[in-house]
């Protein structure tokens, strides 16, 4: 992969010299056009001067697609610019030769817009790691880590590479990779990736993956990959491109055959040459791979992308992904002599030290029910089961039904699974 600083400098040099040989092709088809120079003869040498220069790629291509017998989009479009001028409409060969600049300067910036999202995704990967050596910590460039070594992981920062925590607690935003919204708690033993954000505790992590190595590293190669591929439609496309030009081929000769008229002969040639179907079918598939890749949806190729046409059903493994990632109170379903008020009051004091997002919509709902919260006098929190804390005097326990069993408390009269109910959306 290489460095996002890089990855722009050729494009705009082709977006330089592509809009320079625009502006020439279009002044030289305004000259020819309010006649501004007379042709010498029957020849319009200016015309053909700046055909030749703004041309020059086109027909350098087409030379090799014709000593390879192929039949390429810029073969055609010589064939039909050759046929302009050999019957003297000049400024017809020059808008077709313009027709075909802009329509490569905007298959130029197509690819450029998908650089420019491999770029940003390289911006997500931090360029420094803090490093635990010998009971030190060692600010490091990520290219000089090696697998094993443990980084320290402040809260706010960008996890620098996969591996997994050795010590710490927190939250961890991974939306950028995995698609979840919501934050995932990581405790020892779990498992984070690189481009992810650390949200609350510092975390000791185990490096397992650096770099390309890290599932980011293999998502932003996907996205380069994605756009080498060529879609099936896009052969498609080019197998009709040639079809359509050796129809225009016969259909000129009939033409001739039947008017022996050069110059109805080679317009049908210059009509059938200047097709797009070779130019814009490649240029859709760019263009929404780099699309995608703006919107955080990674196409993995034009296959791919071709495919998603023919989808009717999509099955997500989890509905976390389809969440905006803030979790609100809808409903509390309280026991018998117990009111919505207390139970909300209770659970903001056992959540209130906590930053897990239930908690935070815990304690967003008892600030709408403008309930008081004190602070609890202990806490011991279970991550991913449940808290316990004392308050006024009394124990509380917040967690699920298997939490609260396991600190012999039964809920078998409560019509619901658990006092209070949550939902995300």
């Amino acid at each position: 992969m290489q460095d996002a600083s890089d990855a722009m400098t050729p494009e705009r040099s082709i977006h330089l010299s592509g809009w320079v040989r625009i502006a020439l092709i279009a002044l030289g088809a305004l000259a020819t056009w309010l006649g501004l120079w007379k042709p010498v003869g029957k020849v319009d040498l200016w015309a053909i001067a700046i055909a030749l220069v703004g041309a020059w790629p086109i027909l350098r291509e087409a030379f090799s697609a014709l000593l390879a017998r192929k039949m390429t989009m810029e073969l055609s479009m010589s064939i039909a610019i050759v046929a302009a001028f050999a019957i003297g409409e000049s400024f017809t060969g020059l808008v077709i030769i313009l027709f075909v600049l802009v329509a490569e300067v905007l298959e130029h910036l197509t690819i450029g817009r998908g650089r420019t999202a491999i770029a940003n995704l390289l911006e997500l990967l931090p360029r420094q790691a803090t490093v635990v050596r010998g009971g030190e910590t060692v600010e490091l460039p990520i290219a000089q880590l090696s697998c094993g070594e443990v980084v320290l992981v402040r809260p706010g920062s960008r996890v620098p590479t996969d591996g997994k925590v050795v010590s710490g607690h927190s939250f961890v935003d991974q939306s950028a990779v995995t698609g979840e919204s919501i934050p995932v708690e990581k405790v020892q033993g779990g498992r984070v990736y690189a481009g992810t954000i650390n949200q609350s505790g510092t975390l000791q992590v185990q490096t397992s993956g650096i770099g390309p190595d890290t599932a980011f590293g293999k998502i932003i190669r996907a996205v380069e990959e994605a756009e080498k591929s060529r879609a099936p439609i896009q052969r498609t496309a080019d197998r009709l491109a040639g079809f359509l030009v050796y129809f225009a081929i016969g259909a000129a000769a009939v033409t001739y055959l039947a008017t022996g008229d050069v110059r109805s002969t080679i317009a049908v040639v210059i009509v059938a040459g200047a097709c797009g179907v070779a130019a814009g079918t490649p240029l859709a598939i760019l263009g929404a791979i780099g699309r995608a890749a703006r919107l955080g949806a990674i196409v993995k190729g034009g296959r791919h992308l071709e495919a998603l046409g023919r989808v009717d059903t999509i099955v997500l493994d989890k509905t976390g992904t389809l969440t905006l990632g803030r979790p609100e109170v809808v409903e509390i379903i309280a026991c018998s002599g117990v009111t919505a008020e207390s139970i909300v009051r209770t659970a903001a004091i056992a959540e209130r030290p906590s930053e897990h997002p239930v908690a935070r919509s815990i304690l967003d709902q008892a600030k709408l029910m403008r309930l008081e919260i004190p602070e609890a006098e202990a806490f011991q929190y279970s991550p991913g089961s449940g808290i316990t804390c004392r308050a006024g005097g009394e124990d509380i326990v917040v967690g699920s039904r298997t939490y609260l069993a396991d600190r012999g408390l039964e809920v078998t009269d409560c019509p619901a699974p658990a006092p209070l109910f949550m939902t995300v959306r």
